[in-house]
């Protein structure tokens, strides 16, 4: 007797947009099964019947063969006795559970079968600028609502032609329910707003591209916001957007037309060409082979590459146009531009011309940004193309907010044991990127059926992110926790690595406030989720004039001259400001207290004339990195005095010797790593106390100091050297973009201080 069964199967993760509703069409031909694929709030339900052995097998290989896009979180499935009678088996129409939770695919780049059947003359869709499938395609920052369906996203307005909807329909086509689907006839229109504010709609690429050989700037309208563009290889172009942009020095990144473009400018390794190509085609930060781009990218031994990864941006190249700056467009400190009319209204002066389309952004999304570390991405900032994909943890917790820092600010939500991080927001320092934040955290809480009871922020009362996370838990009546800035650093490497155990933790950055209101930022702790003890630190340096000090570094060079010798020597340092920077030290006026790494490199940046005032954050501590000799394994003295229990750096002595080093010709190559080598020796030798003291073998390192490859490859090789297991980021920012991370798995697993 034949043994028939119904099943009902409930399938979550990145599975909407990804092409799996049509990928299980397909798969249930191989085991003649009748019934039904949906789409909901949740996931994807399916429900079917037939033989059991080939239930069983069909639920198997639902895994096994999987989209390539998507993720299978959870796979449950019940089975029933009682049969419904089902005639076939089809997709049927979305439905809106009583609550939420669906993960959502990031943005994918063009796959190689649309990009060959762009290039394609025969093809009906040959040049178009908006062409997707099943397998690539805008995601994330088009939709506003889950179920992911047309009618949920900005395409909501184009309706298909007869020809699209019949692909659409098509269980043997690829672009088989492709929401974005559409073509010349249905979809969006791409158009070009010249500098006298002319739309042109003819041949547009073409005038574009005359437009960027004439060394104009454009700005291009992307997935998930505009860029600014010029020809990398025309100096006064890019000069002239420097100029432009108000961004006199720091880098600019670039997007290459191939993979033989970007072997002439780096140097690339199998892994991080894996990266470059991948389908979340992030920035990845390259070694430069010459000096010949030195006015892209300055400061710094790298080059920010990425690859074309949307239909427009392929167009955009052929035989003269191979390299492109491709930086996002914004105000200085704003948020990237998404909006058509914002676009042309705040970069008028700014660009030469506008190619835009008629298809809304709904999510501002800037690229992502990473080196790539023994094979896999070390990030400087989480944003296209890996957002919102979440973080798994190893806790699981009701649901919660953390608000993260004020530079590099983030948000994270947590539901169940997922925790989703925000893409790239800025620093928190004016009302547009507030609201920006605001905007995303109310978004992500609709799309994901978030409503948090415990909202977490860092231990600084003045961050606008703490400003927020009171006021939201006024309105909503949530418990608030405030968790110090350096813990939460400890805490977020941990998560990421998915460990659950007492750690000694290196959390050096540029600032976050301590329990005794000075600034840390050089910290070596030892603790868990749940609680810490300050092990070590350095020596405190006085910022004389407080946050100005963090722009005219030489304020700090005078410091550590003045606190090694005695007194400003203008021998070393010529100032005459130094008279004025004396008596705030000396008499302790408009001081701030800083204990950190970040600002030990700006001074020393300074003192080796690297750099008196920086345009841009951690200037002083690149430049240092770009000068260093990799080959140099010495380092200088230093010396540990101890301050209520705490262990300190005494940097003066090192201060001395680079001085000394500095009067007697040495190069600053060697000046350059012998101090970071220094710092090496200071932290291994710290971490040597704590595992004789405490057993303890692991160490993470966290915080914006480690984006410095130099000084994270020295630190990770000496502790392997003494035995120690190491472990750095790998899903999340090492900077003040992961701390949202931290702040969640702190609270979730104990730690904190409430707020009353």
């Amino acid at each position: 007797m034949i043994d028939l069964k119904r099943a009902k199967i409930n399938v979550n993760g990145i599975v909407q947009g990804v092409g799996f509703r049509p990928f299980i069409h397909k798969l249930i031909t191989d085991y003649n099964l009748k019934g039904w694929v949906k789409n909901t709030s949740n996931g994807v339900e399916i429900e079917v019947e037939g033989v059991y052995e080939n239930i069983k097998k069909f639920i198997e290989d639902i895994d096994k063969k999987k989209p390539k896009l998507s993720v299978i979180e959870s796979l449950e499935y019940n089975v029933f006795e009682e049969l419904v009678g089902y005639k076939d088996f089809t997709i049927i129409k979305s439905t809106d559970n009583a609550s939420k939770f669906t993960l959502i695919s990031p943005d994918v780049a063009i796959c190689d079968d649309c990009l060959r059947e762009m290039k394609d003359k025969n093809d009906r869709r040959y040049e178009f600028p908006f062409i997707n499938c099943t397998n690539c395609g805008p995601r994330f920052t088009i939709i506003k609502d889950v179920p992911y369906d047309r009618d949920k996203t900005t395409m909501q307005n184009f309706i298909m032609c007869d020809s699209c909807h019949k692909e659409y329909q098509d269980i043997e086509d690829r672009r088989y329910h492709a929401q974005p689907n559409c073509c010349f006839e249905c979809g969006p229109v791409l158009f070009y707003i010249d500098s006298h504010k002319n739309t042109i709609k003819d041949k547009v690429i073409d005038y574009v591209k005359q437009e960027l050989k004439m060394g104009k700037i454009i700005a291009i309208k992307g997935i998930g916001g505009f860029h600014l563009a010029c020809d990398a290889k025309n100096k006064e172009a890019v000069e002239r957007l420097r100029l432009k942009k108000s961004r006199e020095e720091k880098p600019f990144a670039i997007m290459c037309r191939d993979l033989n473009t970007v072997h002439a400018l780096c140097n690339i390794s199998e892994d991080e060409k894996e990266v470059l190509t991948s389908f979340r085609r992030p920035i990845v930060l390259l070694r430069k082979k010459n000096n010949k781009y030195d006015y892209i990218s300055p400061d710094n031994n790298y080059l920010g590459v990425m690859l074309p990864y949307t239909p427009v941006h392929h167009l955009l190249f052929d035989d003269e146009i191979d390299v492109l700056v491709m930086t996002s467009a914004n105000m200085k400190d704003c948020p990237i531009i998404k909006d058509n009319e914002e676009a042309i209204e705040n970069l008028d002066g700014v660009a030469d011309g506008f190619l835009i389309n008629n298809r809304d952004i709904h999510i501002r999304c800037d690229d992502s940004l990473l080196y790539v570390l023994e094979g896999q991405e070390y990030f400087v900032r989480r944003s296209r193309g890996y957002t919102p994909f979440p973080i798994k943890v190893n806790f699981e917790y009701e649901d919660m907010l953390s608000c993260g820092a004020e530079q590099k600010a983030s948000f994270c939500l947590l539901k169940q044991n997922y925790a989703f991080l925000s893409q790239h927001i800025g620093d928190l320092k004016n009302i547009e990127t507030y609201n920006h934040y605001s905007e995303q955290i109310e978004h992500f809480r609709k799309l994901f059926d978030i409503n948090p009871k415990i909202i977490v922020c860092d231990y600084h009362p003045d961050y606008m992110s703490t400003e927020y996370a009171i006021k939201f838990a006024q309105k909503h009546n949530c418990n608030v926790f405030m968790v110090q800035h350096h813990h939460a650093h400890m805490a977020s490497c941990m998560v990421d690595n998915n460990l659950d155990c007492n750690v000694i933790a290196l959390t050096w950055d540029g600032t976050g406030l301590g329990f005794d209101n000075t600034l840390w930022g050089g910290e070596i702790l030892y603790g868990n989720y749940r609680e810490f003890e300050r092990k070590a630190t350095i020596k405190k340096i006085n910022l004389a004039g407080g946050d100005a000090a963090t722009k005219e570094i030489y304020r700090i060079a005078y410091d550590l001259i003045y606190q090694s010798f005695g007194s400003i020597n203008e021998d070393i340092i010529e100032d005459k400001k130094s008279l004025v920077i004396k008596k705030m030290i000396e008499n302790n006026i408009n001081i701030y207290k800083s204990s950190s790494i970040g600002r030990l490199f700006d001074g020393v940046s300074a003192i080796l004339g690297l750099k008196s005032v920086v345009s841009y954050e951690g200037q002083g501590a690149i430049l240092i990195e770009k000068f260093a000799d990799i080959n140099e394994e010495k380092h200088y003295n230093f010396k540990l005095d101890k301050n209520d229990g705490i262990i300190e750096l005494d940097w003066t002595p090192i201060i001395k010797e680079i001085v000394y080093d500095l009067q007697n010709g040495v190069n600053k190559e060697t000046i350059c790593a012998k101090f970071m080598n220094t710092l090496v020796c200071f932290a291994s030798s710290i971490a040597e106390k704590i595992k004789q003291e405490t057993g303890c073998n692991e160490v993470v390192l966290s915080g914006g100091v480690f984006q410095n490859m130099y000084l994270l490859n020295k630190t990770k090789n000496k502790f392997k050297e003494l035995g120690f297991n190491v472990y750095t980021h790998r899903r999340v920012s090492t900077n003040d973009e992961g701390i949202s991370l931290g702040q969640i798995a702190v609270v979730a697993n104990g730690g904190g201080i409430k707020c009353v």
